[in-house]
């Protein structure tokens, strides 16, 4: 994490970028890659619309709380094409809004050429002013680096690391030279309990990991891939002697679906007799978020040794 008296520190919260454009009634949210979002937030389009300043761009993050914590499966759940169910899942658990950055300022002044210093001086002018409602909240920030450094240590649920930004610099979507993004690495020790192979051949690609919970069940966490060219012929000799249903006894991987068009090949189910160590980011609903990193194998440790807890937020 870069450390200076250029740089502030945001928590990189746990749901989906989005920049908001208000021009009187007319609302417009979309990802940062350009994607329409408002269809799948009209809660959030109606806060915005609400705000006193008649019009803004502003940049922040998506949220949707849930008993006391931030839900990335609610905002996943909300990218349904059936407008009836979007509403629903707005009714039971509305979304918020966090601003981080504005754009253009309420006289219709851009801003996003001026050093990020100004820019969130404006914002947070505007938001302690009352210009925004509930739901729409201001990202704390800090210029200590010792606190950012808390937050980063204490990252995994709503916060899912640190974001440095430069003061100095002007508006810039994702590139480094505005801003860095840090994440809080861990590791565990994960039971191979299954395994898929190549899209172009029958060599093994990807290891899937299981963990075992506490009714002593073993569940399908995700998967790591990576693996060196030279090893897979090896591994997956040695995999294929450990073939053996079930697998998995929760939650097991499904084969191909209508949403990769049955690009995905069907998964193997092995003995749970092997161990790897791996590196995460994140977990989500009890699973790695995204893929792992293969570290290590790990003989010296018995399957039964790996346990849930090790995901525990």
């Amino acid at each position: 994490m870069p450390r200076g008296e250029s740089w502030q520190y945001e928590p990189k919260w746990d749901g989906f970028r989005c920049l908001a454009y208000r021009d009187g009634d007319e609302v417009f949210l979309a990802s940062r890659n350009g994607r329409p979002l408002a269809r799948y937030f009209p809660d959030l389009v109606e806060k915005l619309r609400a705000a006193a300043p008649p019009r803004f761009v502003v940049d922040g993050e998506i949220v949707i709380p849930v008993d006391g914590r931030l839900s990335f499966d609610e905002l996943s759940l909300r990218l349904h094409p059936a407008a009836s169910r979007v509403a629903k899942l707005a009714a039971a658990h509305p979304a918020e809004f966090v601003l981080f950055d504005l754009l253009a300022t309420p006289e219709g002044r851009q801003i996003a050429g001026h050093p990020f210093i100004e820019r969130r001086a404006v914002l947070e002018k505007l938001f302690n002013e009352g210009a925004f409602g509930a739901g729409i909240r201001l990202s704390p920030m800090t210029r200590d680096f010792a606190q950012a450094k808390c937050w980063l240590d204490v990252a995994g649920g709503d916060v899912d690391g640190v974001v440095a930004k430069r003061l100095d610099a002007p508006y810039d979507s994702g590139g480094r030279d505005a801003m860095i993004k840090v994440k809080r690495m861990r590791t565990a020790d994960c039971v191979v309990g299954g395994f898929r192979t190549g899209k172009n051949d029958d060599l093994v690609a990807s290891l899937l990991l299981g963990l075992y919970d506490q009714d002593g069940k073993l569940v399908h966490v995700g998967f790591t891939s990576g693996l060196k060219r030279e090893e897979r012929p090896a591994l997956t000799a040695r995999l294929q002697k450990l073939i053996k249903p079930p697998g998995f006894d929760r939650n097991p991987p499904g084969g191909p679906s209508r949403w990769n068009r049955g690009e995905e090949k069907p998964w193997f189910p092995l003995k749970p007799a092997l161990v790897v160590e791996v590196r995460f980011d994140h977990v989500s609903s009890d699973r790695f978020r995204h893929g792992t990193t293969l570290l290590r194998f790990r003989p010296d440790k018995k399957p039964r040794e790996c346990g849930m807890e090790q995901l525990e937020r």
